[in-house]
Parts: structure tokens; C-alpha cells; sequence
């Protein structure tokens, strides 16, 4: 999968050793950030429907629903990183947390967590090291290469032209205003979640698009998954 987007994998088999999982038909939706923090709201909300589409597909299939889900949020344990791993794990409505080598996020899980939530502290593996931003942003680039060309560059990524007339391009998220400037019953979070349509033109050039399923502006576009990715 591409990177800034919120996804969800059905494991069926072992990880290949080398590829990995294999990564047919993913859930993912659109994103677009390199960290919660950019747009918290978003990725709550976004975070909220996939667990609102994984709880309805896991009804259909048994194995899925029996089997469970494996969750691996970010890395980030404060403040509102802290608020968006809480979130997760009440959306999902998860009955186990894992704690990596964080006592203090521990202790917190552990007074915040409903009472039927099992937090478990499980120590750090010796030698392992944490990721400078350096290097996550060496592993987005790669994942962001990898979904075009492969692991082993096997795939032939190709150019094709659309009419301007053909394409309907949003962005998510509008600038802030102060409440006073608010429409009659809209609020100042709302913003973070609005879509707002951009122009076609240069400003798109060397940006990595979402592909949306949807099939019109009338639909939900923020909560509809996504077929793909391509860039400009």
C-alpha cells in the first residue's frame, strides 16, 4: 500500500519472507499527511469508518471475524497521538492493547482503558533501535516507489493523458476561520473535514493522487475508499 493513507489488510496466509503480506484488495482510504497530527479530525474519522466497514465485512466472514484484528498504530504517545491510539482502540473495540517498551503510555492505557480492555507491557527486543525522522521519511519514499514499481521493480508503471473535463480533483481540509465567520450551524472542526475542490493546472504537477471509487461529487467522497494511486 502507498503511504499516507488509513488501510486495512485480510491476512489469509504466512507473510512472505521477502514480499511480505500479500496486499490484494486492500481498504484504504485517503489520507494524505505524513502524521495524525496534520489533521487529527480526519484521521479519526477516518479511522472510524474503517473499523465501521471491518465490522461489517468480518459479519460475511466468519474466518475474519473469528481470526480478530491486528492494529498497529503510530508511533506517537502524546498529546494527540495519544487521543488517536485511545480512538482506535475504542473504535475497534479491542479487547487487548499491546504496549512496546512504554511504561509511561502503559500506566495511562491502563487508567484510561475500559475495564474489559487488557493492557499487557511487553519489554523492547535487545538491540533495537528507534527510527530517526530521517529514516521514516526514507521508509515513505520507499513504500511510495514500491507501490509503482514493485519490491523487485517488476511493474511498468505507464503515462496516459485525461481531459481536464474528465477529472474532478478535492482536496481535504479548509483553512480555519474564527466562529464568528462560521456558517449557521457549522463548527470550526468541520473545516478539517470539508472538501474543497482545486483547480487543474501546474499546481497539481509531482503529487501523488487517490483514485476515489466514488462515482460522484453526490457521494460520500471523504468515507469512500479508494482504487488507487498515481502521480502527476
Amino acid at each position: 500500500m502507498c503511504a499516507a493513507i488509513v488501510g486495512a489488510l485480510l491476512v489469509e496466509r504466512p507473510a512472505d519472507v521477502e514480499e511480505g503480506f500479500s496486499q490484494q484488495a486492500p481498504l484504504v482510504y485517503h489520507y494524505g499527511h505524513s502524521t495524525p497530527g496534520t489533521n487529527a479530525t480526519l484521521y479519526n474519522v477516518l479511522v472510524s469508518r474503517l473499523a465501521e466497514v471491518i465490522n461489517q465485512r468480518a459479519e460475511s466472514n466468519k474466518k475474519a471475524s473469528i481470526s480478530g484484528v491486528i492494529i498497529n498504530t503510530c508511533g506517537w504517545v502524546k498529546g494527540t497521538g495519544y487521543k488517536a491510539i485511545t480512538h482506535a482502540a475504542l473504535a475497534f473495540e479491542v479487547d487487548v492493547v499491546l504496549v512496546l517498551d512504554q511504561e509511561r503510555l502503559y500506566n495511562e492505557l491502563v487508567r484510561d482503558m475500559p475495564g474489559f480492555v487488557k493492557v499487557v507491557f511487553t519489554p523492547k527486543s535487545g538491540g533495537v533501535v528507534e527510527r530517526s525522522k530521517s529514516m521514516r521519511s526514507e521508509t515513505r519514499d520507499s513504500r511510495v516507489k514500491e507501490y509503482f514499481y514493485g519490491l523487485k521493480t517488476p511493474l511498468y508503471p505507464h503515462s496516459f493523458d485525461v481531459k481536464f473535463s474528465d477529472v474532478k480533483l478535492y482536496k481535504i481540509g479548509a483553512p480555519s476561520l474564527p466562529d464568528s465567520c462560521m456558517p449557521l450551524g457549522m463548527k470550526a472542526e468541520d473545516n478539517f473535514t470539508k472538501l474543497v475542490p482545486v483547480p487543474l493546472g501546474p499546481n497539481v504537477l509531482h503529487h501523488i493522487l487517490s483514485v476515489s471509487f466514488a462515482t460522484s461529487s453526490d457521494e460520500d467522497i471523504l468515507q469512500t475508499n479508494v482504487a488507487g494511486f498515481i502521480c502527476v
